[in-house]
C-alpha cells in the first residue's frame, strides 16, 4: 500500500523537513541532535520494563556511541512499525519463503494466498509513536527512574505469509523477518530471514482470483458440462460465465483433505452492450464439484432440466442508448470545491485532521485497517479511544431451501478476503472533493507482487448541520454546519459490491458504515412457476431471501496508553419506574446500568424496546461531574439469523448467534470464525470457544466485537443492479469530553455573514416578540 509520500497527489503534504522533526522530538521529550547528517540520539529517565523488553527485541546496530555511551541511530527509520507491506517488501518475503523450499518441487507447488504485516506488540507501536514517528509523544510509555536507554532503532518488521502446497495440499504459515528490503526494487540482494514455519493441519485457506478463472476454464472445457449447456440452447462456451464459490461444510464430503469449488452458472445473453449482465441468466439443475488442487471436475450431474430464463430487455445498467434505454436530461452538475485545500494532513499514513489523528493499514483479507485512534483534547492533550478498527468478517446465507441456494452462505473475509477484492476507485465516481488515494500491494496466487491504484480513498464531506440555535426573544441565531472525515474501500465479491467507510465527525464520534450495492444473486424458474422462498423480478426468474452479516472487531483503548488495561464495558438499559409513589405521574423512566464483568455475561443481542447501548468505560479517568469518561457503541439497525439453531453454516458461523461480543484483547484472537472458515469441519471456532474460558472483563484491554446484519427482501427496484443500503453503527463520546467538543467550530463563511447581519437591530416579525 503506497502512503502518501510514495503516492504524491495534490493534497498530499510533504513530510516533516527534518528541522520540523528535530524540534517536534526535543518537544516532545529529552532528545539530542548529533551535529552533521542528521542523526538523531534519542534518550530519557523513563522506560521501565517496557523499555527493556524493546531494547531486547531489537538487534545489534552499528551505531556508533557518543562521548556519553549513548547510541546514535545511524539511519532514519524509513516504515512505521503499523505500515503496510511495501511491494517491495511483499517481494523480498515471498523470495525468501521461496528459497527455504526444500526441493524444487516444492518451490514449484507454493501458491502464496497472503503476505501480511505481522502487527508488533503494542509496546513496540507506543516507542515508534513517542519518538520516531508522529505524534512524537513520549509520554505513551511508563517513566520511572533508573530505566534504560531508549533504543536508538526499532525492531525489524516482520511478514506474515499463508502458503498453500499445490502438490501436498497442505497449508503453512511463515513468519518471514525483513530489513533492508528497499535495496530489492533496484535489484538489490533480498534480506529476509525465516522465524517459523508451520503447517496447519485440517485447512483450506481462502480462494485466489487465479483459481476463480482456473475453475471457470475447467467446467468450460468439461465435455458432459458442454452437452448440458447444449441442451439448454448455449452452443457457444464464451456465452458461459461460471463463478466458483468455496464448498463451505455440510459432510465429511466438503473435508479439507480436498481443496473443492462448487461453482454457480450464468450464461450471457448474445449483445452489443459493453457490460452484459450475466447474472440475469442462471442456469438451474446442474450439479458440478471442482477439486481445485488439480483442477479437475470430480463430481458432475445434470440433475433437473431447467430452461434459460428469457432475455429481459431490464437486465443492464450501462448508460442510455447501450441499455436500450434513455438517460434524464434534467441533472445540473454539482461541484465540491476546495480552492483553499483540504483540512486534513498526511504523513506517510499518519492523518491529522480536526483534532483527530489516526494511521491507516490495509490487509488482503479485512481491507481497510484504522489504527491508533485518538483526539487532541487542549490541555489534556492527545487522549487515545482506539487502537485498532476493522471490518473482520461477513457472512451472507441465503434463505431458499433448494439446490444450490441452500450452499450460498458466502464467507466473504475468510473464504475471498476483502482487501484482495477491492478495487480501483475513480475521482468524480466513487469519491468527490479533494481526495487523497493510497494504493494496495498484495501476492498473487504465484508470489508476484501486484498493485491495486487508488485503493482507498481519504477526503472530507459537508454533513449538513452540526449544531444550531436561535434565541427567539432576540432573534439571534448560533449555526454551524458539520464537516467529516471519511475513509474508505469498496470490493466486489464476485454479484456483490460493498463499501465500508469510517467517518470522523467534528463533534467526537466515529461511525462505521456500509454500503450494499451490486447485483441480486438469482435463480431460475420453470414457466408458470413461484417460489415463496424468493422476489419474482422477470419472467422464470426470482431472487432468493437472504442476510448480509457484517463483523466489526474493536480494540477499544479509551483514555488508555499502550499497554494499559483500565477498561469495562458497561450495557445500559431504559426502565420505565414503577406506578407507585416514585411515579405518581406515571411518566417516570431511567437509565439503568450493569458491568459485564466476564465473557459469557457480555454475549448480549440489541434491544431497541430498551434503547440498549454500551459504553467502554475508563475505570481509573474521570471527566469534571467526577464520573468515569466513555465511549459509547450505539447500534444501527440489526437482525439475527433466522436459520433455525442447526443450519450447517452456523456450525463455522456460530458468532452470528449474538449481536455483541467482548474479549480481552489476545494478540491471536483475531477472526471471529478462525483464521481459515474455508472447508471447517470444526464446530464454533473462534469467537464462541474463546469465550468459553469465561475470562475477566471488569479492568482490562477490552476488544468488542460487534455483529450487526441487513435482512433482504428483494423488490423489483434492486433490479438490474442494486440501490445502495446503507447500515452500521456510532461510537459516541459519552462523558469523555467535559462539554461539546464542537462548540468550537467557528462560522462559515455564509454564517458569518447572517451573523453580522444580526447584530444590527431589525423588527421580528413574530407575534410573541412583538408582545414582549
Amino acid at each position: 500500500m503506497a502512503s502518501a509520500q510514495e503516492k504524491a497527489t495534490a493534497c498530499c503534504l510533504p513530510s516533516r523537513d527534518a528541522a520540523g522533526a528535530r524540534r517536534a522530538i526535543a518537544v516532545a521529550g529529552k532528545v539530542s541532535m548529533a551535529a552533521g547528517g542528521g542523526e538523531r540520539v534519542v534518550s530519557a529517565a523513563g522506560g521501565g520494563a517496557v523499555m527493556e523488553d524493546i531494547a531486547a527485541a531489537v538487534q545489534p546496530t552499528t551505531a556508533k556511541a557518543s562521548s556519553k555511551g549513548i547510541p546514535i541511530m545511524t539511519r532514519a527509520q524509513r516504515f512505521h512499525p503499523l505500515d503496510p507491506l511495501s511491494a517491495a517488501e511483499i517481494a523480498v518475503a515471498v523470495a525468501t519463503v521461496r528459497a527455504a523450499g526444500k526441493s524444487p518441487e516444492e518451490r514449484d507447488s507454493m501458491r502464496f494466498v497472503e503476505a501480511v504485516l505481522l502487527e508488533p506488540e503494542k509496546n513496540v507501536v507506543a516507542l515508534a509513536d513517542a519518538y520516531f514517528f508522529p505524534p512524537f509523544q513520549p509520554s505513551l510509555l511508563p517513566r520511572t527512574k533508573g530505566s534504560p536507554v531508549i533504543p536508538s532503532r526499532l525492531p525489524p518488521r516482520r511478514a506474515k505469509l499463508v502458503v498453500y502446497n499445490r502438490r501436498s495440499n497442505e497449508t503453512t504459515i511463515w513468519i518471514v523477518e525483513l530489513s533492508e528490503v528497499h535495496a530489492a526494487t533496484r535489484g538489490g540482494h533480498h534480506r529476509g530471514k525465516v522465524i517459523s514455519s508451520e503447517v496447519i493441519p485440517d485447512v483450506q485457506p481462502a480462494m485466489d482470483a487465479m483459481e476463480y478463472a482456473e475453475c471457470e476454464a475447467t467446467v468450460k472445457n468439461y465435455p458432459p458440462f458442454i452437452e448440458a449447456m447444449k441442451k439448454r440452447g448455449v452452443d457457444d462456451m464464451e456465452l458461459v460465465m461460471v463463478d466458483a464459490w468455496c464448498a463451505g461444510y455440510y459432510s465429511e464430503a466438503d473435508a479439507p483433505s480436498r481443496r473443492l469449488a462448487r461453482p454457480l452458472i450464468f450464461c450471457l445473453t448474445e449483445s452489443d452492450s459493453p457490460m452484459e449482465n450475466g447474472y440475469a441468466r442462471p442456469v438451474e439443475g446442474i450439479h458440478v464439484v471442482v477439486d481445485m488442487q488439480n483442477s479437475v471436475v470430480i463430481e458432475f450431474e445434470d440433475r433437473k432440466f431447467v430452461p434459460l430464463p428469457p432475455p429481459d430487455h431490464l437486465r443492464n445498467y450501462t448508460p442510455g442508448e447501450t441499455r436500450g434505454g434513455v438517460d434524464r436530461s434534467d441533472l445540473k452538475p454539482l461541484i465540491i470545491d476546495q480552492p483553499e485545500g483540504p483540512s486534513f494532513r498526511i504523513n506517510g499514513y499518519f492523518v491529522e485532521w480536526q483534532k483527530w489523528n489516526f494511521r491507516i493499514g490495509f490487509t488482503p483479507k479485512e481491507g481497510l485497517v484504522i489504527y491508533s485512534v485518538a483526539y487532541v483534547d487542549g490541555s489534556r492533550g492527545r487522549r487515545p479511544i482506539a487502537h485498532r478498527l476493522s471490518f473482520v468478517e461477513m457472512v451472507v446465507p441465503y434463505g431458499d431451501p433448494s439446490e444450490p441456494h441452500y450452499r450460498k452462505n458466502a464467507f466473504d473475509a475468510g473464504e475471498d478476503g476483502l482487501g484482495k477484492n477491492a478495487h480501483s476507485l475513480k475521482k468524480g465516481c466513487d469519491c468527490l472533493g479533494y481526495i487523497k488515494y493510497f494504493d494496495a500491494h498484495f501476492t498473487n496466487f504465484t508470489g508476484h507482487v501486484e498493485t491495486i491504484e487508488n485503493c482507498v480513498c481519504l477526503h472530507e464531506e459537508d454533513h449538513g448541520i452540526l449544531w444550531k440555535h436561535q434565541d427567539w426573544r432576540t432573534g439571534l441565531a448560533e449555526v454551524r454546519r458539520s464537516r467529516r472525515l471519511t475513509v474508505s474501500f469498496i470490493c466486489t465479491v464476485a454479484n456483490y459490491e460493498y463499501g465500508f467507510y469510517w467517518h470522523f465527525y467534528q463533534d467526537g464520534k466515529i461511525e462505521a458504515e456500509i454500503k450494499l450495492t451490486g447485483i441480486l444473486s438469482l435463480g431460475a424458474l420453470m414457466p408458470g412457476e413461484t417460489r415463496k422462498y424468493g422476489t419474482t423480478i422477470a419472467p422464470s426468474l426470482y431472487a432468493p431471501v437472504h442476510q448480509h452479516f457484517f463483523i466489526a472487531r474493536m480494540d477499544m483503548a479509551v483514555d488508555c496508553k499502550p499497554n494499559e488495561a483500565h477498561n469495562q464495558v458497561v450495557e445500559v438499559n431504559v426502565k420505565i419506574e414503577n406506578a407507585g409513589t416514585h411515579n405518581v405521574h406515571n411518566n417516570a423512566f431511567y437509565a439503568e446500568e450493569k458491568i459485564l464483568k466476564s465473557e459469557l455475561q457480555a454475549m448480549r443481542d440489541c434491544d431497541p424496546s430498551s434503547a440498549r447501548h454500551w459504553i467502554v468505560r475508563n475505570t481509573r479517568a474521570v471527566n469534571r461531574t467526577g464520573q468515569p469518561t466513555g465511549y459509547r457503541l450505539v447500534p444501527g439497525s440489526n437482525c439475527l439469523p433466522f436459520a433455525l439453531p442447526e443450519a450447517k453454516f452456523l456450525r463455522r458461523a456460530g458468532f452470528l448467534k449474538h449481536n455483541l461480543w467482548v474479549t480481552p484483547y489476545k494478540s491471536d484472537e483475531k477472526f471471529p470464525g478462525g483464521e481459515f472458515p474455508n472447508q471447517n469441519p470444526r464446530l464454533h471456532e473462534g469467537l464462541p470457544t474463546w469465550v468459553q474460558k469465561d475470562r475477566p472483563l471488569e479492568e482490562t484491554d477490552i476488544v468488542l466485537w460487534y455483529v450487526f446484519g441487513l435482512t433482504h427482501i428483494p423488490r423489483l427496484e434492486d433490479w438490474p443492479v442494486m440501490p445502495v443500503e446503507r447500515i452500521g453503527f456510532m461510537l459516541m463520546p459519552h462523558g469523555f469530553f467535559n462539554c461539546s467538543p464542537a462548540v468550537d467550530v467557528p462560522p462559515g463563511t455564509s454564517d458569518a455573514a447572517d451573523v453580522k447581519e444580526a447584530d444590527s437591530p431589525k423588527v421580528i416579525q413574530n407575534g410573541v416578540v412583538s408582545k414582549l
